[in-house]
């Protein structure tokens, strides 16, 4: 076992014991076992090197390396916890913890938050939503006039900045989940075999009917 253990860490950057891995997170021995055959398969679809780059993310993510994406490219940082530019072995399986449906709602949440918090400053800035929102647009393919994106923006964080300080901190954001739990549904996949199929989907899609504009994750 040993020996085996010894040949896998030559092979995958961050590798640590499945054991140890499963200790720290949501996932079984089993399933962190599963996700380091993912983990090869991605960190080698481009370069052979054992680690995923950022072009290999994208591939993940919309089967295209040279697509660009700001919220793909968010979640990537938050992933790369060393902040090395790369998403190592150990990395990988704890950031994708959080996507466990025995994962802690609360982890859930805060991984939302610094999605949209792009500056790192503690706060979901105005402008941080406008382009979040944008990111999203794009990648669902959806076309909106620049009065409707506006209107999504603004009602969104009207509602979100309770305090009326023109940010949304934690706190708020806490509350706004609560009050739209949808915000966070794809923060949840079911079964380890959606995470092998393909990366989580961040898609929050804006649901408009009328002129009443909302944000939901499925637009339902």
């Amino acid at each position: 076992m040993g020996c085996a253990s010894s040949k896998r860490s030559k092979q995958l950057h961050g590798y640590e014991d499945p054991s140890v891995l499963a200790a720290e997170t949501p996932f079984t021995v089993n399933e962190v076992e599963s996700l380091e055959e993912l983990y090869k398969k991605l960190s080698n679809s481009i370069i052979a090197d054992g680690l995923i780059h950022k072009e290999e993310f994208h591939l993940a993510l919309f089967k295209n390396r040279n697509q660009r994406n700001l919220f793909a490219d968010r979640v990537f940082d938050l992933f790369d916890l060393k902040r090395n530019g790369v998403i190592e072995f150990g990395e990988f399986v704890r950031s994708l913890g959080i996507f466990h449906p025995n994962a802690p709602v609360a982890g859930k949440i805060a991984f939302a938050f610094k999605l949209y918090d792009l500056r790192q400053t503690g706060f979901i800035e105005h402008e941080e939503l406008k382009e979040m929102v944008l990111a999203l647009l794009h990648e669902s393919e959806l076309v909106l006039s620049e009065d409707i994106v506006e209107m999504i923006v603004d009602k969104t964080f009207s509602e979100a900045d309770t305090k009326g300080d023109g940010k949304i901190d934690l706190e708020e954001w806490k509350a706004f989940v609560s009050k739209y739990p949808s915000l966070i549904k794809n923060m949840t996949l079911p079964y380890l075999k959606d995470i092998s199929i393909a990366f989580p989907s961040f898609v929050v899609l804006p649901e408009i009917e009328d002129s009443d504009v909302s944000v939901s994750v499925n637009g339902d």
